[in-house]
C-alpha cells in the first residue's frame, strides 16, 4: 500500500497545481493587507518593515518585521496541520487501487487526489488569506534563511531603548552567522550594558534546531563516557531529526515555491506530461529536506549521511552502556541503509552471539519508524529515477546510501563513472590540498634581537610553520603568569568554568580590552595591561615579517588562555584539550577537505601561541594530517616560544590533554582584511589616547594598494559546492 501511495503521487501536484493557478488567477492584484482572521502574506509585511527601517521609523520597522516572523511560522503550522488533517482524506478509495488496472485505476486516483487537494485547499482557506497563499521570491527565502530580519530588529530595538529584546534579536542571528564579526562585537557589548540578563541570550529559532541540541549533547556525553546519557541523547536525536523531516515534507504539499520553469517548456505541454513534471518535483522537493535538516545554522553544507551517523553512534553507546538489546535494534536500523557494510555485520554478529541465550533478541528487526523511512524514501528514489531516465527530469540525490539497484540500468554507467571521479578527485586530493595558497611565504628575516628561529617547515614537516624562541624574558613571562592569575578568571565571562572543549578542565581568558577595564578597576597594574597590548604588537612584527606579507596584518582576535587541569578528573583520560581543527575553514578529516563557511573564522590568514609556561602536564600543541589522525609534529611549550602558521587547511593542529597544572599561552589571530580587525584592540588603544597614554604600536601600511583582495566566505577549496548569495546587509549592525 505504501507504494501505491507513492505512485498515485503522480497526480497529487496537478490537482493542487490548478487550484493554486486559479488562486494566482483571481488574486494577482490583492491588497496587501489580510482578510479578516487570515494570515496576510508575510514577505509583503517584511517589505514594509525594511522600507519603515531605512526610514528609521523604528515603531512600524518593530510592527512589521515581528509580524512578517509570527505570520511565516504561522503559515508553517498551517501548512503542517492542513497536511495531517488531511492524509486520510479519500482512504475510503484506497482499496480499489490495488484492484483496478488501466484506465479504471487513472480514474480512482484522480478522485482519491482530487479529495486530499481539495481537502488541503479548503484547511488553508479557513487559515490563510489568498494572498498569503502565493509563493514568494528565493531572495525573500533567503533572507528568512539567513535570519537576516533579526538583524533589522536588533538595531531596531536598540534604537527604541528595548535592549533586552535586541540582544535576544542579536543572538538570534549570531547563531546563523556566528563568522559575523561585528555582530560578534555586539553581543559583548550587550553583556555589558544595565538592564540586559543572561536569559536575553537565547535562540527565537531553536524550536526547529532542536535536532542539532541533542546531537551535540550527545557527543558531550560521549567525550565524558556517560554511556546511559549518550543513549538518551542520540535516541532524542533520532527522533527529533525524523521529526523535523516530516515537518519539513509537509511543507512541500502547498509549497512556498513557484514550480520550476522547466515546467512551462514545450516538452512538458500535454496534460499527462505536466502531471508527472509537477508530481517528481513534489517528490524532489519532499527528498531535499534530507538535506534542509542535516545542515546546522551557520553551515552551507549538510552533515552527510546524518541519520545514518547518529544510529552509528547511537548502537555503539547502547553496547557500552550494555544494553545489547537495543544494540542489535538500532545496528539492524542502521543496516536498512547499508546492508552490506562489513564492519556492521561484524558488529551484529559479535551482539547476536552475545545474546545467544535470548531467543527474542534473535529476531529482533529495525524500528519501525526507521524501516518506513527506509521504504518511503526508496519507493520515491525509485520514481524520481524513472523520471530522470524518461522525462529528462534532473535531480540531485541529496542520499550517499542509496542502493545502486534504485538507480535504472541506463544510467548506472554515469552514476558509477561520477562516484568513481569523486573518489579519484579525494585520492588526488592528498597531494594537491597540501598546497598552501594563503599568499605567505615562509623564511624572511626575524626582526628583534635576542629572537631565534628553531624549527622550520622541513623540521616541522608541513608548510608555513615556525618556532621561534626568546620572543619573552622570564620576568615578562611571570608578570603576564601573574596578570592570568589576577584577572583571567573574571576577564572574559567563564570564570573559571569548565572548559568548551574538555570537562576534564577548567577554562579562562583575557583580552586586552578587558585587561585595560580592569586595570582602570585597580585590579591589575596599569603596566601589565599595556604589556599585554605590547607582546600583540612584538608578535606581528615577527610573523608579518618572517612570513613575507607584502599586505597589511591587522589583528583579528587576541585571547590569553589559561586552561587548568581539574584535580581527580584525569584517570584514564582519552580526550585532547583542544580537539583537532583548522582555525579558518571546517575540516572533514573523512573527505580530508576544508570548507571555507560559517562557523569557521573564514577571514583569518595567520595564526600564532606564545606559550607563557612549562610547568604543568601534557599541553602539547601537535600538527596533523587532513586526517586529523597522523601527527606530523610536535610542540613542547616553554616561556616566550612562539609557534607561527598560517591559518587554512595546510595546518590542523590540535592540544594534547592537560593532565597536571595550568598551561597558560597568548593565542593571536590575523587577518588582511581591514574591515575584520579586532574593533575591542581598537577601543583599547583609544581609551590609553584618551588618558594621554602612548601605546607601542607596530606601523601599518594602510593604501589601498597594499592590501590583499577582499575574500568572501568561501576559497577555491569549495569549488564545486552551493554558491553563497550575498546577504542584505542593514549598514548599521555595529552598534
Amino acid at each position: 500500500m505504501a507504494e501505491t501511495a507513492v505512485k498515485a503521487a503522480v497526480y497529487v501536484a496537478l490537482a493542487l497545481s490548478v487550484l493554486q493557478a486559479a488562486v494566482e488567477s483571481i488574486f494577482a492584484a490583492e491588497s496587501p493587507q489580510s482578510l479578516s482572521g487570515l494570515l496576510p502574506a508575510y514577505d509583503r509585511l517584511y517589505y514594509l518593515g525594511v522600507r519603515a527601517y531605512f526610514s528609521e521609523d523604528w515603531e512600524r520597522a518593530e510592527e512589521h518585521l515581528e509580524r512578517s516572523l509570527s505570520v511565516r511560522e504561522a503559515l508553517r503550522s498551517v501548512r503542517k496541520t492542513c497536511h495531517q488533517r488531511c492524509s486520510t482524506a479519500g482512504d475510503e478509495i484506497k482499496d480499489k487501487l490495488d484492484e483496478e488496472e488501466g484506465s479504471v485505476w487513472d480514474l480512482w486516483a484522480l478522485d482519491w487526489i482530487q479529495q486530499r487537494a481539495e481537502c488541503i485547499k479548503y484547511c488553508l482557506d479557513q487559515a490563510v488569506s489568498p494572498a498569503g497563499q502565493l509563493p514568494v521570491s528565493t531572495d525573500i527565502e533567503y533572507e528568512f534563511g539567513s535570519r537576516n530580519a533579526y538583524n533589522f530588529l536588533q538595531v531596531t530595538y536598540y534604537k527604541l531603548g528595548k535592549l533586552q529584546k535586541a540582544a535576544s534579536a542579536a543572538h538570534t542571528f549570531f547563531v546563523a552567522n556566528p563568522s559575523h564579526l561585528e555582530m560578534r562585537n555586539n553581543i559583548e557589548k550587550y553583556r555589558r550594558m544595565n538592564g540586559v540578563t543572561d536569559d536575553a541570550f537565547h535562540d527565537r529559532e531553536r524550536e526547529q534546531e532542536k535536532h542539532w541540541e541533542f546531537y551535540d549533547a550527545a557527543l558531550l556525553a560521549e567525550n565524558t563516557l556517560d554511556w546511559t546519557r549518550a543513549v538518551e541523547r542520540w535516541k532524542e536525536c533520532v527522533n527529533e531529526t525524523l521529526k523535523q523531516t516530516d515537518d519539513c515534507r509537509a511543507q512541500c504539499v502547498m509549497t512556498s515555491q513557484r514550480f520550476p520553469e522547466e515546467i512551462e517548456n514545450t516538452k512538458w505541454q500535454g496534460v499527462y506530461e505536466k502531471s508527472a513534471a509537477l508530481s517528481l518535483w513534489l517528490l524532489s522537493c519532499q527528498q531535499i529536506c534530507v538535506s534542509l535538516v542535516s545542515t546546522r545554522p551557520g553551515r552551507v553544507s549538510p552533515l552527510e549521511d546524518f541519520l545514518p551517523l547518529q544510529l552509528e553512534h547511537l548502537h555503539i553507546a547502547q553496547y557500552k552502556a550494555g544494553d545489547l538489546k537495543g544494540a542489535v535494534q538500532t545496528l539492524r536500523s542502521l543496516l536498512l541503509f547499508y546492508p552490506t557494510d562489513p564492519d556492521s555485520l561484524s558488529n551484529l554478529q559479535l551482539y547476536t552471539e552475545s545474546l545467544e541465550g535470548d531467543p527474542e533478541a534473535q529476531v529482533t528487526g529495525p524500528t519501525q519508524e526507521i524501516a518506513s523511512y527506509v521504504s518511503r524514501a526508496l519507493a520515491e528514489k525509485k520514481l524520481l529515477y524513472f523520471g530522470v531516465e524518461n522525462l529528462d527530469f534532473q535531480f540531485n540525490d541529496p542520499d550517499l546510501w542509496t542502493p545502486e539497484e534504485v538507480v535504472p540500468e541506463s544510467l548506472r554507467e554515469n552514476w558509477r563513472e561520477e562516484r568513481e571521479k569523486l573518489n579519484e578527485k579525494l585520492k588526488k586530493g592528498e597531494k594537491v590540498l597540501e598546497v598552501d595558497e594563503s599568499g605567505f611565504y615562509a623564511g624572511g628575516p626575524v626582526p628583534l634581537v635576542g629572537v631565534t628561529i628553531t624549527m622550520e617547515d622541513q623540521a616541522l614537516n608541513g608548510t608555513n610553520r615556525v618556532v621561534l624562541d626568546g620572543v619573552l624574558s622570564k620576568s615578562e613571562c611571570e608578570r603576564v603568569m601573574q596578570l592570568a592569575s589576577v584577572a583571567a578568571s573574571a576577564g572574559d565571562g567563564y570564570k573559571g568554568r569548565r572548559s568548551p572543549h574538555t570537562p576534564h578542565e577548567k577554562f579562562e581568558g583575557l583580552t586586552v580590552l578587558k585587561a585595560l577595564k580592569l586595570a582602570q578597576d585597580g585590579m591589575v597594574n596599569q603596566s601589565d595591561a599595556k604589556l599585554l597590548h605590547e607582546i600583540g604588537e612584538r608578535v606581528r612584527t615577527l610573523l608579518h615579517s618572517y612570513f613575507r606579507s607584502h599586505s597589511a596584518l591587522y589583528f583579528s582576535y587576541t585571547h590569553l588562555v589559561c586552561r587548568s587541569a581539574i584535580p581527580g578528573h584525569q584517570d584514564g583520560r582519552l580526550d585532547l584539550s583542544h580537539p583537532v581543527h583548522v582555525d579558518n575553514c571546517i575540516l572533514e578529516p573523512e573527505t580530508r577537505q576544508c570548507w571555507r563557511e560559517a562557523p569557521a573564522f573564514t577571514h583569518r590568514d595567520l595564526s600564532a601561541i606564545l606559550y607563557l609556561n612549562e610547568d604543568f602536564e601534557g599541553g602539547e600543541l601537535f600538527f596533523t594530517d587532513r586526517d586529523a589522525k597522523t601527527i606530523t609534529a610536535r610542540i613542547q611549550p616553554t616561556c616566550g616560544r612562539l609557534v607561527g602558521f598560517t591559518s587554512g587547511p595546510v595546518n590542523p593542529h590540535g592540544v594534547t590533554a592537560v593532565s597536571a597544572g595550568r598551561r597558560c599561552a597568548l593565542a593571536l589571530w590575523f587577518t588582511t582584511e581591514k574591515h575584520h580587525r579586532d574593533m575591542e584592540r581598537e577601543e583599547a588603544e583609544a581609551m590609553w589616547a584618551a588618558d594621554g597614554q602612548s601605546v607601542v604600536k607596530e606601523k601599518q601600511e594602510d593604501s589601498e594598494g597594499n592590501l590583499a583582495p577582499a575574500r568572501t566566505g568561501r576559497s577555491q577549496t569549495t569549488k564545486g559546492r552551493s554558491k553563497e548569495r550575498e546577504r542584505v546587509t542593514s549598514g548599521r549592525d555595529e552598534l
